[in-house]
Formats: C-alpha cells, sequence, structure tokens
C-alpha cells in the first residue's frame, strides 16, 4: 500500500476505485465500504483508493472543542487499512481554506482530475464542500459531467450494522471495550513508548512496561484494570494493564499507562509496543497496603489470564 500526503505525488493513478472519508477506527461500517471498493476491483480491474484526512476535520472546524479524542492515529488508521487490502491512501491535509471549497470544484477538480476516478463508492449521509453543501445528490449529478460513476452505500446496511465511530468513542471512554471491539471488529489497541517508571512492580513480583502514548489526540480508555494482549515483535503474549494514578503507591495524580506482561522478562525501554485491550476487569482501586495490592494483583493476574 502507498501513502500519500500530498496530492500533487500522485501521478500515475488511472481507472480508481474511490472512497472519502475520516475513517476513524476503520469499523465495521468502514469495512462494509472498503470490501466493496475490494468487489469492485475484482470485477473491473482498477486499484483501490481511500481519500482521508489529517487533523480529523472537527478539529479544524471547531477548535473551541477541546475534549475529541480518537479511536486510531493516523499512523493506525493506515496499519488498518493495509491490513484490509486497500491499494492507495491519501492523507489529504484538512484545512479551513479546504472546507470553503466549492462542491463542484471539489469534485472536478480533486475526485475527477487528481485522483482519476472511475467508480466512487460514497455512505448515503456524506457530506463536503462550502458549509457541507453537497451530498450524494450532488455527486451522482456532477458524476456526469466529470465521467465517474458514483456507487451508494444504502442508509439500510449501514443502519442495520448499529455503528458509528462516535459510538465507539463513548464505549472505549467509559471503558466498555467489549461493545468497542464489537463494533470495530477487531480488538481496540494503543501503541505508545516504554519508558522507565518507579519501578515498583518489580519489588512486588509484578514488574510493569511504563506505556508513554505520543500522540495527544488518542483516546484512552476508562481508568481501570484490562485484560490485554501486547504484541512485540511478531510474538504476543497475555497481559494485564493498568490505567490509573496508582493511588496505593502514587500521590501526584497523573495517570500512567503500565502493563504487567506475562512470561515475559526482556527489557523494553525505548521500543515501541502495541497494546490490544481484550476485556475490562475492574476498577483502580486503594489499599491499605503492598499485601492486599499484591493478593489483588495475583487475582487480577488469573482473571486475565482465563480471557
Amino acid at each position: 500500500m502507498r501513502i500519500y500526503n500530498n496530492i500533487s505525488e500522485i501521478t500515475t493513478l488511472q481507472n480508481t476505485i474511490v472512497t472519502i472519508g475520516t475513517f476513524d477506527g476503520v469499523h465495521l461500517g468502514h469495512q462494509k465500504i472498503i470490501k466493496r471498493l475490494l468487489e469492485i476491483k475484482q470485477q473491473q480491474g482498477g486499484e483501490t483508493v481511500l481519500f482521508t484526512f489529517a487533523p480529523h476535520p472537527r478539529k479544524v472546524l471547531f477548535p473551541e472543542q477541546k475534549d475529541l479524542r480518537l479511536i486510531t492515529t493516523t499512523e493506525e488508521k493506515c496499519e488498518l487499512l493495509k491490513q484490509f487490502g486497500i491499494d492507495h491512501v491519501l492523507v489529504y491535509p484538512f484545512t479551513k481554506a479546504f472546507s470553503k471549497m466549492q462542491a463542484t470544484d471539489y469534485v472536478a477538480e480533486i475526485i475527477a482530475k487528481a485522483l482519476h476516478t472511475k467508480t466512487l463508492v460514497i455512505g448515503y449521509d456524506h457530506r463536503f464542500g462550502s458549509d457541507r453543501e453537497g451530498n450524494i445528490d450532488t455527486l451522482k449529478a456532477l458524476s456526469v459531467v466529470n465521467h465517474f460513476v458514483v456507487e451508494e452505500i444504502p442508509v439500510q446496511e449501514i443502519n442495520m450494522l448499529n455503528v458509528s465511530s462516535s459510538r465507539i468513542r463513548k464505549a472505549i471512554d467509559s471503558g466498555d471495550i467489549n461493545t468497542a471491539n464489537i463494533y470495530l471488529g477487531y480488538h481496540f489497541f494503543i501503541s505508545g513508548e516504554v519508558v522507565k517508571g518507579k519501578q515498583l512492580g518489580r519489588t512486588i513480583g509484578y514488574p510493569t512496561a511504563n506505556i508513554v502514548i505520543h500522540d495527544e489526540d488518542k483516546l484512552i480508555p476508562k481508568i481501570g484494570v484490562y485484560a490485554v494482549n501486547v504484541l512485540i515483535g511478531d510474538k504476543t503474549y497475555k497481559g494485564m494493564l493498568n490505567i490509573g494514578t496508582n493511588p496505593t503507591t502514587d500521590f501526584d495524580n497523573k495517570v500512567k499507562i503500565e502493563v504487567n506482561i506475562f512470561d515475559f522478562d526482556l527489557e523494553l525501554y525505548g521500543q515501541i509496543i502495541k497494546v490490544e485491550f481484550v476485556k475490562r476487569i475492574r476498577d483502580e482501586q486503594k489499599f491499605a497496603n503492598l499485601d492486599e495490592l499484591k493478593q489483588q494483583l495475583a487475582n487480577d493476574k488469573i482473571a486475565c489470564s482465563y480471557v
């Protein structure tokens, strides 16, 4: 899969099957659209192109809304799209100037001319252009003069999945990982750098990797203990992860992400690891002493081992 950050980099594409959207999370609804792109490619030939945006349009259009966090970073989104078989991804820089582009110009200059679109596959509720003036009917009308075909994913096919990025964000934010994973069609995951912590876990028999996520827009699940899969190189390990302030031992009130990886004892400092969330086990608790904490960690490990 090739990734482009500038539309001028796209010079050789022909006969493309295109879809457009933010695709945050690349959830089951998105996957339905991607599946249709791949079916058309199989039937007619050509190359698949996914046109997406960075930053997320809401962050540009509504900068006063500081609370938007994303299911997937741009890098994670591209990783998923590669797994799902897309040939080309254009990560277009979303700006206020771009948002004010007239619908007719957008279709003619970008969809038709720059992307060389032969077939555009789009959801029923897609809006575009200045003041979101363009919709599916606009696309169908403009496709005739710009010589491409529009295929609409019907409302019933999307709604029957009962899924949306905002619904998944709410589930993750509330700790409902099971619902989020069902809607995503895979385990929600984070990727972060392992850094040195206080190393208290080593002294009580549960060493942890302290994870720092450098993308401030990445959505982090609700504080608590989770059963996880930890991907290191080409191997996957079970583990238990805590998101929280460690109220039994720490007093700085800073939220940290720490994972105890089962059957693993190598150093990971400076490495980027991926953690998949499988199940939420419990809320974070404050214990009277370290012995109580150790007993609870033993119980948590048993619970996580059998998920």
